[in-house]
């Protein structure tokens, strides 16, 4: 016999009876009936200091983990400080729940400057969503989060955004609330696969790029790459797919003029589930001149600036699976192309590249390397030195490689890597920030230190916003507001229960690293640029 609940309760036993084991968000007068159903539920709730701050957490925990990440905020404010991170999740295909309220059924739209009062609060997130609905009535919540799950394990994961009226999440709810079933992924047709496998045993220089679409598939991509013999290009989301310890990977080094050049000689190219979107290369348009196969789960991806030529629609294991299976059923082996020597010669020229400061970053991002497991989560920010990650970091597995760039929103790496960690507390967790991407979000340390989640924060400071200071020199703009004045960040570490410790060797940043990665609690580490030992 089912017993009476609030409809804020019923909505979160049933996000628990789909797996859901842990909200990001603050309580509000507006949304306190859910924290009824998360206290009744048993579900964990991690307290942000900005419902930002709680998106990025929850868009941290599906990063990392595939599943959706989950936050719960108040109407208005709640929504308009939370889309900056659901417009980073849309942009990364992140799945993402979020659940807010919203003001009483009967005050929608009527201008009654009603508190947090929004004219059309579904309108807000509309555009940033794969789904957002206003709910109406209870009964209209386990269709909606049903259709949530199906979008997160069936198609393109993007967020989804379920607004519920206070008046609604107080009413009560009799009837069980079931579960559906989740769909799977499409398997793609046969005859693409077979198509893509005649057009690759032609090829006399196929190049494979891999994106986050294939983070499921990376023994799969690895065993094509070495069939084909041919170099492998990951965007940022791909990094790992194919390990860089593997002579065919060229990493994410889109950006790099040396693999643009190696690219654009390339007659057939193989991509699975990559945007070759501008924000891993900063150029307009990739020098992409051969045939182009794509196997992705998004059909608009088949029509965009760079047009399969083979469109093979439908999950990437399989697809890739597909072309295996029909390129062995030739006979085919790409053994006789002397790939891995040209390879090493593009790598070379990749980092001779480098400017001055780059090298410096280099010899932060090696530091690292050399300590962390080959399963740490790396949480980049939009900074200079996880810009030069991104060809120069050796990543050995998928998702342990994030850097948003599409989106490029400042200030994410903290919380994302508080989602992280709170979603695998047995893997290591560190952020990688600027000083100026860093002042977004700093009030996030509370929840750090708060959870005692063991995050080394590393903060590469240069007392300028570099990126667009040296644009401005480019360009002939004179510096207007890229240096800033910054506070004293170990101070600041010290207020908010941290330590916070300024490392002024190679060695000093292995051992704070180290020490770090078990202290309960995280841990704010200065590197400060142009310093004497990184330019020796």
């Amino acid at each position: 016999m089912s017993q009476a609940r609030t409809c804020g309760e019923a909505t979160m036993q049933l996000l628990k009876d789909y797996g859901v084991d842990t909200v990001f968000g603050i309580p509000g007068d507006h949304n306190l009936e859910l924290y009824r159903g998360i206290a009744t539920s048993n579900i964990r709730h991690v307290l942000a200091r900005n419902e930002q701050g709680a998106g990025f957490m929850a868009d941290g925990y599906g990063r990392s983990t595939g599943r959706p990440g989950v936050c719960t905020i108040i109407s208005g404010p709640g929504v308009t400080n939370a889309l900056t991170a659901i417009g980073q999740a849309f942009a990364d295909s992140v799945p993402m729940l979020v659940i807010s309220s919203a003001n009483d059924v009967a005050s929608q739209g009527k201008g009654w400057s009603c508190l947090h009062d929004t004219p059309d609060q579904q309108a807000i997130t509309e555009s940033l969503t794969a789904l957002s609905a206003m709910v109406y009535k209870p009964e209209e919540i386990p269709e909606l989060i049903a259709r949530a799950f199906a979008i997160f394990h069936s198609q393109r994961p993007r967020p989804v955004h379920i607004s519920i009226p206070i008046d609604v999440l107080r009413m009560t709810v009799d009837e069980p609330w079931i579960v559906s079933t989740v769909p799977s992924r499409p398997i793609p047709a046969v005859q693409p696969m077979t198509d893509a496998a005649d057009m690759l045993t032609a090829a006399e220089r196929p190049l494979m790029l891999v994106g986050g679409g294939a983070s499921e598939a990376g023994e799969n991509v690895t065993k094509l790459a070495e069939l084909l013999n041919a170099g492998v290009i990951a965007s940022n989301a791909g990094k790992g797919v194919v390990s860089d310890s593997n002579p065919l990977s060229l990493s994410g080094s889109f950006i790099s003029p040396a693999v643009q050049d190696y690219m654009s000689k390339a007659d057939v190219i193989l991509s699975i589930g990559c945007e070759i979107a501008e924000s891993d290369s900063f150029i307009e348009r990739m020098p992409i001149n051969g045939k182009m196969i794509k196997i992705d789960i998004d059909p608009a991806r088949f029509h965009d600036l760079y047009p399969a030529d083979i469109a093979i629609l439908g999950n990437a294991k399989e697809g890739v699976d597909g072309i295996y299976a029909a390129l062995q059923e030739r006979g085919f082996n790409g053994s006789g192309r002397d790939s891995v020597a040209e390879i090493v010669n593009v790598r070379k020229a990749m980092f001779e590249a480098f400017t001055s400061v780059e090298n410096q970053h280099v010899k932060v991002l090696t530091s690292l390397r050399k300590v962390l497991p080959e399963d740490t989560i790396m949480m980049g920010d939009i900074c200079q030195v996880v810009y030069t990650g991104s060809p120069a970091m050796p990543i050995y597995q998928p998702r342990t490689w994030f850097y948003p760039a599409a989106f490029a929103t400042l200030g994410c790496a903290l919380p994302d890597a508080i989602g992280a960690k709170v979603a695998l507390p047995e893997r290591p967790v560190i952020a990688m920030v600027g000083d100026g991407g860093f002042m977004f979000t700093l009030q996030e340390l509370a929840t750090a230190v708060e959870e005692e989640l063991s995050i080394p924060i590393v903060l590469w400071n240069n007392d300028s916003l570099a990126m667009i200071r040296d644009i401005m020199d480019i360009r002939g703009i004179p510096q207007i507001s890229v240096n800033q004045r910054n506070p004293d960040f170990l101070k600041l570490a010290d207020a908010f229960g941290c330590p916070g410790i300024k490392v002024n060797s190679t060695a000093e940043l292995e051992k704070t690293i180290t020490e770090a990665l078990s202290y309960k609690g995280p841990t704010l580490i200065l590197v400060q640029e142009n310093d004497d030992w990184l330019q020796e």
